[in-house]
């Protein structure tokens, strides 16, 4: 189904379309469609969004008045439209929404200036994209007429639902929540109409979890991906280094979780070392040039684990043919990093290769290696088996360890993962190394094999960064912000977890790295990691191009392409990888050919001609421009919130079952309503909310960060260690209460 967006996303990309073009590029056949779309370009053309030529051809209009903004709505009826970074939000009043729900994409008209302190106010002339499809509800009665009542409350619109969606009327003890699909959105005088799909009764059910977590993030549990078949490979001349041995560290544990790369020593002359990473080649195997199979690849840009298995972005028929498969000869396209004696980046080539599977590394084997106490004798039993090998595994993890020491150096900071103590939730606790989203590094850890991957993945893909830029190709990827940029002062300010010898700087600031080292107690210091990763931003998904804005010319970019089968990211990264090796231009000019154009020890900065011929920048362009950059980071956060209110809801149901018992905890955080608190022993945390500290009036000092009585003087600070009983679960909010005993 097209949306405004989808129409104005096709105009922009061409200087002009007529109707019958714009209808095949919008996929639309059916009559119905059409008068849709006729209304829908009669009204863009009203606004001034687009108009018609003398060619009778459909062009946006430029310079006008309209910014794209998203809708971001609170519980108390405040709404803002919200452009991104560094600009501006632009506060609508509720009278001037025109029916935009929480999260739509819209045009927003300004119609006031802000000034001082005040934000501008606007008004939202066009939707652009709806973001629920499907709503959470509960189901009421109003007025004998039946109506779905959003649980989001910051969803401020009720949907008429048939008479016959009445046996859904929510009823308290069953907690029967239904899934609505929306028929028609609410417009003018006339309300929203929609209809039930599924009933979820969650009261100590934990049946409906993940249909439950996925719909109020927005994310199509499943949709039909056999439609992407499997491109036969091509015969094509590949380096065969099936003699060689390879390792795939692998701590996942779900058959179907996201196919992981291999790593390959070779041992040269001088202490100098050949590193190897294999990847899956699914650039080879997707057909990145059919629009069908793209339209199934933008639902869903992300592989997620669910709690037994994982939704996978690309069909099973394409990872069995691009998997890994131990002891067979597989095709892979890999890195070769050319390093010293000291572990040091001296060089590196791009490669479509053969490889085989020696070995399959798991986190008993990194734990073994680690732990043993010589290198000469191997007695564990672990070990024995593996002995031909631990030479090749000796060395990876010394370059891993190189590398993230290197990172180190350079500023950035290890921060552990998260404590985790529900068994369904292990996969979503496991690393996983090419995620790039936080700006800070999860701590190596022996039990997860799979973070000695990560030193060794960055840096493969911090030179794809390098490569493509210096070749003027288009990448996708993140910022690479140094772990300073947060100011520690609010934390300090607050905590009593930090040491009082610690020195700030001229500026009046410590590092993370200060911070971090300067608690020694280890319960302290976990909470205190909770609190700066609190601090962190998310990081977004850029295009990344040669032709930088200046003030982004010096700034470290990271192009991730090692773990394709992960996201849609890691995928078009690779195959503009393999499109480089395969398809680029030769240059009797500057000596240059195809096989040049994947190394690293030719002068890069000689080569400013295009490489790619005219119909595979065209197919590139398609695949790296900002609409689907801005559906990757829409996607990738629905992700995120999907994996924290996951973690949240089974923390939630471990503390449904425990209600009434006493447990000693940490206070994490103050608010004006109450305190936060952690339950070291369950690994949860709840609110003591300040309505049940009955023996004094308490009031909130924000620059202390406390809560004080105004008669006893008793205070409740962070890092304050109490004693709190379960009283209530809220499953809807993720919520658990607290008391004190």
């Amino acid at each position: 189904m097209f949306t405004s967006s989808s129409i104005i996303d096709n105009l922009n990309q061409s200087e002009g379309l007529e109707y019958k073009k714009l209808c095949r590029l919008l996929k639309i056949t059916k009559k119905s469609d059409k008068d849709k779309l006729d209304i829908a370009l009669k009204a863009l053309e009203k606004l001034e969004i687009i108009n018609k030529n003398e060619n009778d051809e459909y062009t946006c209009v430029k310079d006008n008045d309209h910014l794209v903004a998203k809708i971001r709505c609170s519980s108390k009826g405040y709404c803002f439209a919200v452009r991104g970074k560094d600009k501006e939000d632009i506060y609508i009043k509720e009278n001037l929404l025109n029916y935009e729900w929480n999260g739509d994409k819209v045009l927003v008209r300004i119609i006031k200036e802000g000034y001082r302190r005040r934000s501008p106010e606007g008004i939202v002339d066009c939707i652009l994209e709806r973001s629920n499809q499907i709503l959470l509800s509960k189901v009421e009665i109003i007025k004998n007429d039946v109506y779905a009542i959003p649980i989001d409350d910051r969803i401020l619109s009720k949907i008429k639902l048939p008479k016959e969606n009445k046996k859904y009327t929510f009823n308290p003890d069953n907690k029967n929540i239904v899934k609505v699909e929306i028929d028609r959105f609410p417009i003018g005088q006339e309300e929203g109409l929609g209809h039930v799909i599924q009933e979820l009764k969650l009261n100590n059910n934990e049946e409906y979890d993940t249909d439950f977590v996925l719909s109020k993030s927005n994310i199509v549990k499943s949709y039909d991906l056999n439609h992407i078949e499997s491109k036969k490979i091509e015969q094509r001349e590949r380096l065969d280094l099936t003699d060689k041995n390879s390792y795939l560290f692998k701590s996942w544990n779900s058959n179907n979780s996201p196919m992981l790369p291999m790593i390959q020593i070779e041992h040269r002359k001088n202490k100098n070392t050949k590193l190897w990473i294999h990847t899956n080649n699914l650039a080879e195997r997707v057909d990145l040039n059919s629009k069908k199979s793209l339209e199934i690849l933008f639902k869903g840009f992300e592989s997620l684990p669910l709690l037994n298995d994982w939704q996978n972005y690309l069909s099973e028929a394409i990872r069995n043919d691009s998997e890994f498969k131990f002891g067979e000869k597989n095709e892979a396209i890999s890195l070769c990093l050319h390093l010293n004696s000291d572990n040091e980046i001296i060089d590196w080539s791009f490669h479509l290769t053969l490889v085989k599977c020696s070995l399959i590394v798991g986190s008993d084997h990194i734990d073994a290696l680690l732990s043993r106490k010589s290198k000469s004798r191997i007695t564990s039993r672990v070990l024995k088996p593996v002995k031909d090998y631990i030479e090749d595994l000796d060395k990876i993890l010394e370059i891993s360890l190189s590398f993230r020491q290197k990172h180190l150096l350079e500023g950035k900071v290890e921060i552990p993962a998260p404590l985790n103590k529900i068994k369904a939730l292990e996969e979503f606790f496991i690393h996983n190394p090419v995620e790039y989203s936080k700006g800070y590094f999860e701590s190596l850890n022996k039990e997860d094999c799979q973070t000695y991957l990560s030193p060794i993945l960055y840096e493969a893909n911090l030179i794809w960064f390098k490569h493509s830029n210096q070749y003027g190709l288009k990448s996708a990827g993140y910022i690479s912000n140094g772990m300073d940029y947060v100011n520690a002062n609010e934390i300090i300010k607050y905590s009593e977890f930090i040491d009082n010898d610690v020195e700030l700087n001229e500026d009046g600031n410590l590092t993370f790295s200060q911070v971090i080292k300067s608690c020694c107690d280890d319960s302290k210091k976990r909470i205190l990691h909770k609190l700066l990763i609190n601090e962190f931003k998310d990081n977004e998904i850029r295009l990344i191009s040669r032709d930088l804005n200046n003030d982004e010319s010096e700034k470290l970019f990271i192009s991730p392409w090692t773990i394709p089968g992960f996201d849609f990211t890691n995928l078009i990264n690779q195959y503009c990888i393999f499109n480089m090796i395969i398809n680029g231009k030769k240059s009797k000019k500057h000596n240059i050919n195809a096989s040049n154009l994947s190394q690293s020890s030719n002068s890069l900065e000689l080569v400013k001609l295009d490489i790619f011929n005219a119909s595979i920048s065209k197919n590139l362009e398609i695949l790296f421009n900002k609409f689907v950059i801005d559906k990757l980071n829409e996607f990738k956060y629905k992700v995120n919130q999907y994996k924290s209110n996951m973690i949240n809801i089974k923390k939630v149901r471990k503390a449904e079952k425990l209600l009434g018992n006493i447990y000693s905890g940490f206070i994490l955080s103050v608010q004006t309503y109450g305190f936060f608190v952690e339950i070291s022993e369950l690994n949860v945390e709840g609110l003591v909310h300040v309505s049940t500290l009955n023996n004094d009036w308490y009031e909130y000092r924000s620059r202390q960060n406390l809560l004080i009585g105004r008669k006893s003087k008793k205070s409740y600070k962070v890092g304050d260690a109490i004693e709190v009983k379960i009283i209530k679960v809220d499953i809807l909010k993720y919520q658990i209460d607290l008391e004190l005993t």
